[in-house]
């Protein structure tokens, strides 16, 4: 994506909306203007979102505007179709906002009301959201009465979730997706479940190409697994690798990329190899943070740190993937030193800019401005090389 002016007035930070299945039905982007006095147009907003989720992308995003200025100008503009906007209660219920919210769900823009009204909305106005987002401690479903008494069976969205438990009671309860995962909690970790096949398979890879082993060899271990070596093909084919030629085998694969860029590859298919439901977001935002911690460093020109920066980002939630501690998962896979540094004792160079991905993640304004100063990088890099990663992360995600 090209660079936008508008990125140097905002900070972003973004969650997955993720529905019963563990699919991603949106992305929440939460945007924050920096300096109140400098608000940007919605306009200019829309048109630079639009180049990370365009209209035939399939994807749609949800904005969480925490400008009282901004969101009444997206209000009173035209948001592209695939662009949900979120609209705090105390705003839907002001009369002046109700032609506005009218003209929006009439074009088809899907609205979600944020929040508990103070007094019941006019049934007008309660029939333009979609969905209501419902704070996990609130003792209430997707039901929402009118003033005229008439009462309106909203979708909800849960927000809050802490813990997997709490994901299953909110789709148990009806809820139509929850903001956010539990990414970091524990999951099977200390369980003894022995690991899966293909990630025993994928593991001993990434050895044997740490050793640069031959392709007899390599080619031997993936026959064990001809589905995970056809998965591997077809990243490798995938847009986001940009080759003009079409890789038709394993072994044109190793002579094309050599054994540095298959060995992120392999990364990649680590983080997305487990079946277990509740991991599909886990490996969603792994995939994620190693695109965007890579793309932090981008204009260092370092191809090198790049590399080991998407590492440590993907695998930075591995174990809980694999359900055991770093220390025990990183002697089995070769992994750079300032990797296992910021991975097993959170220290070392790479650390702090796993920090600023967790802050963008937890959508704090103040942590993405502290994280930011600490990488010495201003929070239009930041917002950049989020869009950037994004981007990067759609592209893959069409082929699998």
């Amino acid at each position: 994506m090209t660079e936008n002016p508008i990125l140097g007035q905002l900070a972003l930070g973004y969650c997955p909306m993720i529905d019963p299945k563990r699919d991603v039905m949106a992305t929440r982007l939460t945007v924050f203007p920096l300096r109140p006095e400098v608000v940007p147009t919605a306009a200019a907003l829309f048109a630079c979102l639009a180049d990370v989720w365009p209209a035939e992308g399939g994807r749609q995003v949800a904005l969480n505007i925490a400008s009282e200025a901004l969101l009444r100008d997206a209000l009173a503009g035209t948001p592209p179709a695939q662009m949900l906007l979120e609209v705090p209660a105390f705003m839907a219920g002001d009369a002046a906002h109700e032609p506005l919210l009218q003209a929006l769900h009439a074009q088809g823009t899907v609205l979600l009301i944020k929040g508990r009204p103070a007094t019941p909305l006019p049934a007008a106005v309660l029939a333009c959201f979609r969905y209501s987002i419902i704070e996990i401690g609130e003792d209430r479903r997707g039901v929402a009465e009118a003033s005229d008494g008439s009462a309106r069976d909203l979708g909800f969205v849960q927000s809050g979730v802490s813990r997997v438990s709490e994901v299953e009671d909110c789709f148990q309860r009806g809820a139509v997706a929850v903001l956010g995962w539990p990414i970091e909690e524990s999951v099977g970790r200390g369980s003894g479940k022995s690991v899966a096949p293909d990630l025993k398979i994928i593991v001993e890879l990434i050895n044997r190409v740490d050793r640069q082993e031959s392709i007899d060899r390599l080619e031997a271990v993936l026959k064990n697994d001809p589905t995970l070596a056809f998965r591997l093909v077809r990243y490798i084919n995938s847009a986001a690798f940009g080759l003009r030629v079409e890789i038709s085998s394993f072994r044109h694969a190793i002579m094309m990329l050599g054994y540095q860029k298959l060995k992120r590859w392999l990364a990649l298919l680590l983080a997305s190899a487990s079946s277990d439901p509740n991991m599909k977001p886990v490996m969603f935002a792994a995939v994620r943070r190693g695109l965007f911690m890579e793309e932090l460093v981008r204009s260092s020109g370092d191809e090198q740190m790049g590399s080991e920066m998407f590492i440590c980002g993907v695998f930075s939630l591995l174990d809980c993937m694999m359900g055991q501690p770093f220390e025990q998962l990183l002697k089995s896979i070769p992994m750079p030193q300032d990797v296992v540094n910021a991975l097993v004792h959170g220290t070392g160079r790479y650390r702090p800019y796993l920090d600023v991905v967790r802050a963008v993640e937890r959508e704090s304004l103040f942590d993405i401005r502290d994280t930011a100063e600490a990488v010495m990088l201003s929070v239009s890099e930041i917002n950049h090389a989020l869009l950037r990663a994004l981007i990067a992360a759609r592209q893959l995600d069409g082929i699998d």
